[in-house]
């Protein structure tokens, strides 16, 4: 009975003198670890560090996906880093599409601002989770599970999205497929698209092989 409560006393003396950080403001001269980045120095942090203007300026949405991303993680927006958040906005032109992509580090909510945006994600038994979210509307998207977004409207739409993670990663669908040199016949067999289709979707994107 003495050595349970002298052990519950020890680690509640220990805890009082425990380090305990405010903040891990990343590092951006070190590299990007599996934990995150490096904390930056105390005597270095401004609280520059702690803000982030990007988010107000409209992404260029004249590209082939007619969509643009504009991210606040670790990498723009330091002080988040290991805080277990970070945001972004997306901006759709008509006809815009965010294609099925994964964040391998994080789960995902959107809410809608301007215009209409039809979303979805698939679960890992492949049922469809889908939905045309309006103005005000707001979607979850489960961490490492396939989505995508689409403007579903005839104006633009934008959303700002957050994470649970300051670096959520993220793996295109498409890209993954037709934005390398995976051979075109190994595609093919293993996602039984037509071959002239798949050097078409290579050309597209700049894939080769």
């Amino acid at each position: 009975m003495i050595f349970p409560i002298f052990f519950t006393f020890f680690f509640l003396l220990s805890s009082s003198h425990a380090s305990v950080q405010d903040f891990c403001v990343a590092d951006l001269t070190a590299p990007e670890g599996p934990a995150g980045y490096s904390c930056k120095k105390p005597a270095k942090v401004t609280v520059d560090d702690f803000v982030f203007s990007g988010l107000g300026i409209a992404g260029n949405t004249t590209n082939i996906i007619k969509a643009a991303v504009t991210p606040a993680f670790a990498a723009q927006f330091p002080g988040v880093n290991g805080l277990g958040i970070s945001l972004a906005r997306l901006d759709l032109a008509v006809d815009g599409v965010i294609p099925f992509h994964t964040h391998p580090g994080a789960s995902e909510v959107l809410i809608v601002v301007e215009g209409t945006i039809c979303a979805g994600f698939v679960s890992s038994a492949n049922t469809v989770y889908l939905q045309t979210l309006e103005k005000g509307d707001s979607m979850v998207f489960p961490q490492g599970l396939l989505h995508f977004q689409v403007n579903g409207g005839d104006t633009p739409a934008l959303a700002f999205v957050s994470f649970s993670s300051p670096s959520p990663g993220l793996q295109i669908l498409d890209f993954a497929l037709f934005k390398n040199d995976l051979p075109t016949p190994l595609i093919a067999q293993t996602t039984f698209l037509d071959v002239a289709q798949i050097k078409k979707l290579k050309g597209v994107l700049g894939g080769t092989n």
